[in-house]
């Protein structure tokens, strides 16, 4: 039988979407099968089946490949039918039988309790903990904490535990959600002593809270004259309600405040959108009242002024504009991709998820799946945080990723570029960058302009003398460094950062040149080479080379091997190579094929402990099938983890190949045979590909650093 998580609550507002995504998340880690249920939910017109977005997000990231129709039971208005002809029993028992067979089909299920809201169903408290009974999940009740006092919060998390205690629940936890900052060390001590169960506390986020411009136009049925998908994305933290003289009003603005005024109001959006353009302050959007729209002169130049920021029309006017704005709320679904990763954050900084993993009794899948390698490689990262430097700061995908990896708590960063243009950029973009606060437990990003920064001289000088030998002087190194990759690889060699991610708008020559001039190679490496790993859809496998080199003799091949089976090792897939040709074991002979060979034995005699077969082709590699024709009773043949390519022509072609063809999902290149960790970007990377390499150089710098200890240490 599956394990399975009931998440309800006792009431609306609880704010429990981002403890259903943290609970998804950490059950996804662990399992392959994971299955997500909504007993009830609300019909999106009459007589038809409903949707939920809660759901829907999770169907979409965790990529559950199950019919949609079986990850619900009834909608509220059936189920309330049902239980008015035929009784409560008969309700429960067709919710059983339908999760039930959604159960056999997964390892785990996190299910979804009612929303309170119009359900039609008397004592819902009672009803979430009879299906959790029914369906034997533990209940993980989440209380809000909203605007309460500690003591009211206290008091309704104790009462809350002892009411699904007595209905026969095993509670798994208690979260108090929703609280406010200031209050959570004191309601966390006061329920772990009070509680016989692990009590959490998530504070309150008002970027969580808040609601996006794209929410309130579709609440509003608002048109869009201008905007972006970026703009309409914005958080909206306030309203400014224009009726004052410009200059009045401007003093009125504040950062992600929506201007809602009447549109015939020329000075105030022309004002406004002024403002935000200088960042004094960013603002989130206007919206326009009684129907009226600006002239095409206004228009062009509000364009010009602020582009991607939204500006939309709504023909009712400020009074009923005004009541339809002020109750709505943030709201995490598939389409908001920023909340999604920041109630992620908030989950895993304050839920012991170990603590609560133990308690559900999983046992992690033996098979690493690409999710779960995913979620093993971010939670690596954020175990021993590292620093990495961003060199391109500026970029939207860079500022994107960094938020991310900010409010996961993966790392510390330095962007590098004119701190009035990243923060201006950042919040054209809607994007929080943290301020520097070392008394805080959380991760850092500063901000550095190589071309005023104090550390220029102090560089210019390290940079002259290594490149003395070719005439490099520091007068000219001055200029050198200010180009943002080579300031960042000065800070990674002289231990400022722990590893330097660049290439979403630089070539990979500009971001590998510098780290060969300054970092060099490691001692232990012959030259340097790259991974890509290759998430497919039931493994991960290692690519290599597929970046760098372009045609390695037998000795490099070899090399290129072991270092590859190390990256491998380092991030959890066993490594089983296959060094790579057109023919498998004695089948074939010539120039090429007897390279691999040579690299082959090459790699026996240097890691004898290491499972190694070749020549060998892709198909015996990894087909278990074709394996035991060409290559009976090979340790790697069917069954190879680690992919070494013959040369960087067949290597780069191939990953391409598989990644376009069999959808796979390509980390990388990730360099290997550097001192320190610099890593390059394929300039289409996404926002999760950034993401992905980041915390891949922050567990490399993890090693690098325990490298190092262990070495002074054996000096001493």
């Amino acid at each position: 039988m599956a394990r399975s998580v009931y998440v309800t609550g006792i009431d609306r507002g609880d704010g429990r979407q981002a403890v259903e995504l943290g609970v998804m998340e950490l059950l996804t880690r662990q399992v392959d099968r994971v299955g997500v249920f909504r007993p009830l939910v609300h019909a999106q017109a009459p007589g038809e089946p409903g949707t939920d977005h809660v759901v829907e997000l999770l169907r979409n990231r965790y990529r559950l490949d199950l019919p949609t129709g079986e990850l619900y039971g009834l909608t509220y208005e059936d189920a309330a039918a049902l239980q008015a002809a035929q009784g409560q029993d008969e309700l429960v028992s067709t919710l059983v039988d339908r999760f039930r067979a959604l159960e056999r089909r997964c390892q785990a299920v996190l299910v979804l309790g009612t929303d309170f809201a119009a359900t039609n169903i008397p004592d819902e408290l009672a009803f979430n903990a009879r299906l959790a009974n029914e369906f034997g999940a533990w209940v993980l009740p989440v209380v809000g904490g909203q605007n309460e006092d500690p003591q009211t919060v206290i008091a309704e998390v104790r009462n809350a535990h002892r009411a699904y205690t007595d209905l026969g629940c095993s509670t798994l936890a208690m979260i108090a959600n929703r609280v406010a900052p200031g209050a959570r060390q004191q309601v966390e001590q006061t329920l772990a002593q009070k509680l016989p169960v692990p009590a959490y506390v998530i504070p309150e986020e008002l970027a969580l809270a808040a609601p996006t411009v794209a929410q309130l136009v579709e609440a509003t049925g608002a048109e869009v004259l201008l905007g972006d998908a970026a703009g309409l994305a914005r958080d909206v933290r306030s309203f400014v309600f224009g009726g004052a003289m410009l200059p009045t009003f401007l003093t009125a603005l504040t950062e992600g405040a929506l201007v809602v005024t009447p549109g015939d109001r020329a000075d105030l959006v022309i004002g406004s959108l002024a403002a935000h353009a200088a960042g004094a302050p960013p603002i989130a959007g206007v919206l326009l009242t009684l129907g009226q729209h600006p002239g095409p002169n206004v228009m062009a130049l509000a364009a010009r002024l602020a582009p991607g920021t939204p500006v939309a029309v709504v023909p009712e006017g400020s009074w009923i504009t005004a009541a339809a704005l002020t109750h709505l709320e943030g709201q995490i679904g598939p389409n908001s991709p920023r909340k999604t990763e920041i109630a992620l954050g908030l989950f895993e900084l304050h839920v012991d998820t170990a603590e609560l993993t133990k308690r559900i009794e999983l046992s992690r899948s033996e098979r690493v799946t690409p999710m779960m390698f995913e979620h093993e490689l971010l939670e690596r990262a954020r175990a021993a945080r590292r620093h990495i430097v961003l060199p391109e700061g500026t970029e939207d995908r860079m500022l994107r990723a960094a938020e991310v990896l900010l409010r996961r708590n993966i790392c510390d960063l330095t962007l590098l570029g004119a701190p009035d243009t990243v923060h201006r950029r950042a919040a054209a973009l809607g994007i929080e960058l943290p301020q520097p606060d070392d008394t805080q437990d959380r991760t850092q990003v500063r901000i550095v302009d190589p071309a005023t920064s104090p550390l220029r001289r102090q560089f210019a000088e390290l940079y002259a003398k290594l490149r003395a030998h070719r005439g490099m002087t520091v007068e000219l190194a001055l200029d050198v460094v200010t180009d943002v990759s080579y300031f960042g690889t000065l800070m990674v060699q002289e231990g400022i950062a722990d590893g330097m991610v660049s290439g979403s708008v630089h070539s990979t020559a500009a971001t590998i040149r510098p780290a060969f001039e300054v970092i060099k190679t490691a001692p232990d490496a012959a030259i340097v080479s790259s991974v890509f790993f290759m998430c497919l859809a039931d493994r991960v496998l290692v690519y290599g080379d597929c970046a760098v080199n372009p045609d390695p003799d037998a000795r490099q091949l070899a090399d290129i091997a072991i270092q590859s089976a190390e990256t491998a090792a380092q991030f959890g897939v066993e490594p089983r190579v296959a060094m790579l040709s057109y023919s498998t074991g004695t089948s074939g002979s010539g120039v090429d094929v007897d390279k691999v060979r040579r690299a082959t034995e090459l790699v026996r005699e240097l890691r004898p402990d290491l499972p190694v077969d070749g020549p060998i082709q892709y198909d015996a590699a990894v087909d278990a099938h074709v394996a035991a024709t060409k290559m009976p009773g090979s340790p790697v043949a069917g069954r190879a983890t680690v992919l070494i390519f013959p040369d960087l022509n067949t290597g780069n072609n191939t990953y391409k190949a598989v990644q376009r063809s069999a959808g796979a999902v390509a980390v990388g290149p990730v360099l290997q045979g550097l001192r320190k960790p610099v890593n390059d970007l394929s300039r289409g990377a996404l926002v999760e590909d950034i993401v992905h390499t980041v915390a891949i150089t922050a567990v490399q710098a993890q090693t690098a650093v325990q490298a190092r200890t262990a070495g002074e240490g054996a000096a001493r």
